[in-house]
């Protein structure tokens, strides 16, 4: 029990960074019903401002993720202007093929400015080295300034999209552009402000993750972009709630499987349960079929 105890905390650190990148995900799909294959590579130049500002700048671990969530928010918001919203009446291949390769020229600019060696993150502060345990099961404080962090910003989107005026508009955009339209709701500034959240928290994800594995590379964005992609489409996509559930169930999967022994294969699973839902409940966990009038 201690053992299962054990990986379920550790399940829950990696599934807090699935979900603030699965979010992501859910949300552009929810609106405008794109797959926006360049956000695992937000999330990686997320990882990177916060190692230059705390390495190069010195700046403190908050300071460096506040400013890696501007960064990305600001990075997102000029993808969706420039590479996405010339293609909003085009076919969907079109724009799919447009986020692939906005994905890869992200990858390979940024190998081109800063090397495709693998960096490490400053010394962090010593209440993150610090662990906390009861009784066998071991809290490292890096594990608990994920979950805590994840749940914070989580709560933050559910107050946004819930409570305020843009997540009313997101909402009505997301179910019917066109009556929001007539409705004097602006549909390009929803869909950008849609965008800047989703980089913002896969900003903080990619810092989080930088924390957490002291690893960064300017190809990391691929499989975790990819395993977020499933625990959205898992929870249902286009539905928030489902997107965290996902991301939870993905994240701990990956953990027992790792601890079981079989490391080598997580991914292979994590694809397996893909393919698996996409047969047996196209739509996700949260998901509902529609009809669509011909």
């Amino acid at each position: 029990m201690d053992q299962i105890a054990q990986q379920l905390i550790n399940g829950l650190s990696l599934g807090s960074i699935y979900a603030l990148i699965a979010l992501g995900y859910t949300m552009v799909y929810g609106i405008i019903q794109l797959i926006n294959f360049a956000h695992g590579e937000i999330y990686m130049i997320g990882a990177y401002v916060g190692y230059f500002s705390m390495a190069h700048l010195r700046l403190g671990f908050f300071e460096s993720l506040l400013l890696a969530m501007i960064a990305c928010t600001i990075l997102g918001v000029l993808i969706e202007r420039v590479a996405y919203r010339p293609l909003r009446n085009s076919t969907r291949i079109a724009a799919l093929i447009t986020a692939i390769g906005v994905s890869l020229l992200l990858q390979y600019t940024m190998m081109f400015f800063v090397g495709a060696q693998v960096r490490s993150y400053p010394e962090l502060p010593a209440f993150m080295e610090r662990s906390y345990s009861l009784g066998a099961v071991v809290i490292s404080g890096k594990q608990l300034l994920i979950i805590g962090i994840s749940v914070v910003l989580m709560a933050l989107l559910q107050f946004i999209v819930k409570r305020t005026r843009m997540g009313k508009a997101m909402r009505a955009v997301s179910q019917d552009p066109d009556a929001a339209r007539l409705m004097g709701i602006n549909i390009d500034s929803t869909i950008a402000f849609t965008f800047a959240i989703g980089s913002a928290l896969a900003g903080a994800a990619g810092v989080l993750v930088g924390v957490y594995y002291n690893s960064i590379n300017p190809l990391m964005g691929i499989l975790p972009g990819l395993k977020a992609f499933v625990a959205a489409v898992f929870g249902g996509i286009g539905i928030i709630p489902g997107a965290m559930i996902g991301a939870y169930f993905i994240g701990s999967v990956e953990t027992f499987v790792s601890a079981f022994g079989y490391s080598l294969f997580r991914d292979a699973v994590v694809f397996a349960i893909l393919i698996a839902i996409l047969i047996v409940k196209p739509t996700g966990l949260l998901g509902r079929n529609v009809k669509e009038k011909v």
